[in-house]
């Protein structure tokens, strides 16, 4: 259960209102959001670049995502993000692996087991190491590299928001937002 009541829509202001009524699904992490009226377009807009419109891979973003759920302790967003991952090619083994807290099972391949540790490393210790840094950059061009800084701190973000404020859990539609963003173009 919520640890603070959903506001009532009715009552938001008509660019919330709006805003939120535009969303392809309304996801009871976004009735949250709601509460910060002045945050809600950027944040939801912000999140829709990251999942629509950046060059890293598809797969790689998902799995960073799934890991920064797990490492987070955040059901909600892992309950969202596992039928993308699905969707963009993650296969069930890597996601189990993932949800064990095993990222790094031999079901990954290189580049995704050093996407997952630059993860945990930047949820961890803010910083990834020197080492892992260097091994990235030399896989990744350097837009993909601060992509997956910003979508990783982004989803720890969104982690934090949904654990804090007790986000109820519902059934999966973060595929519908996806796909919303497709049509947007």
């Amino acid at each position: 259960m919520a640890r603070i009541p959903y506001p009532n829509l009715d009552e938001l202001h008509p660019s919330v209102r709006e805003a939120f009524d535009a969303l392809p699904a309304k996801l009871n992490i976004f009735r949250m959001l709601a509460h910060a009226e002045r945050n809600f377009s950027a944040f939801t807009r912000f999140g829709g670049t990251i999942l629509g419109r950046q060059q890293l891979d598809a797969k790689l973003r998902e799995l960073a995502i799934l890991h920064v759920a797990q490492l987070s302790g955040a059901r909600y967003e892992w309950d969202q993000h596992v039928p993308i991952a699905e969707r963009t090619g993650a296969r069930p083994e890597q996601i189990a692996a993932l949800e064990a807290g095993n990222a790094s099972a031999d079901c990954f391949d290189a580049t995704e087991a050093l996407v997952l540790r630059f993860t945990g490393e930047v949820l961890r210790d803010v910083r990834a190491s020197d080492e892992t840094f260097a091994a990235l950059a030399k896989q990744l061009p350097h837009r993909e590299v601060v992509e997956l800084v910003l979508a990783v701190g982004f989803y720890m973000l969104v982690a934090r928001l949904l654990e804090t404020t007790g986000v109820d859990l519902e059934a999966p539609a973060g595929v519908s937002i996806v796909d919303g963003l497709r049509e947007r173009g």
